[in-house]
């Protein structure tokens, strides 16, 4: 079983956030970098299917220079080697071209999942999982709280509105999994030295075949027009009650239309 899991380097979700004055981006520099919460997930279900049988779990990622780290920590959970996809160019590229280089990375390569968390803590569009299997011709089989592996079969609980849904597929297949599936493990200090060692390739555009000219901010099919910092907290209403006190907050819940 050769299992691929997808990653992001985000910022820490607990940090402010912040665009960027000269293109609208996010400002990756303004915040501690992490891996993707979500996809936490993801690594720890792909280690219980290999552990439950055999094979391996290989770490990809884009992103800058810094993902690198985020590679290497998800190694470290338990992982065997990871893929590195950095480019200038990919600066400011959206989904659609976030996932038109994920599938280019993937081609090829004989894995029989590849697996994702469900959104990132950054965009929350839980849409890159359902382009890349689109792109790869393979089965989505996303928003899973529950995945099992028998011989070359999938079965999965689909989370819906009104409980879940059991899908089946065949392998190869395109999964993403929700938070409630597993509980992440934390590295141990073996894993966290193997994964400094762990083989790990970094390829450019080129090295995936694919032209700057489709990725990037100028070919983004989407964009910020305009954005502006969040307007300083009000400050709040002090009632000295002086006996009278209950009327001033009547009053104040009228004024604020809450009564």
């Amino acid at each position: 079983m050769k299992i691929c899991v997808c990653v992001k380097q985000v910022p820490d979700s607990w940090a402010e956030k912040k665009l960027t004055a000269g293109d609208s981006t996010l400002d990756r520099a303004a915040a501690d970098r992490v891996v993707n919460e979500l996809d936490e997930y993801a690594v720890e279900e792909a280690l219980r299917i290999v552990e439950a049988g055999e094979g391996e779990v290989t770490i990809l990622s884009m992103g800058p220079d810094e993902a690198a780290d985020s590679v290497r920590k998800a190694i470290s959970m338990g992982a065997h080697a990871g893929i590195h996809i950095s480019d200038p160019a990919l600066h400011g590229s959206d989904a659609l071209a976030t996932s038109l280089v994920l599938a280019k990375a993937l081609e090829g390569r004989g894995f029989d999942l590849i697996m994702f968390g469900s959104e990132s803590t950054d965009a929350r569009m839980s849409v890159v999982p359902a382009m890349v299997s689109a792109r790869l011709g393979l089965p989505q089989m996303t928003f899973a709280n529950k995945v099992e592996v028998s011989g070359s079969n999938l079965t999965i609980h689909r989370v819906t509105d009104y409980g879940y849904d059991e899908v089946q597929s065949s392998l190869p297949a395109v999964v993403s999994v929700v938070e409630k599936t597993n509980e992440p493990r934390y590295p141990s200090f073996k894993n966290i030295m193997a994964a400094k060692k762990a083989p790990m390739e970094t390829l450019s555009l080129a090295d995936i075949g694919l032209d700057a000219a489709t990725v990037g901010l100028a070919n983004a099919w989407s964009e910020v027009k305009d954005f502006a910092e969040r307007p300083a907290k009000a400050k709040g209403t002090v009632i000295t009650d002086e006996g009278n006190g209950a009327e001033k907050i009547e009053e104040f819940l009228v004024t604020q239309k809450f009564i």
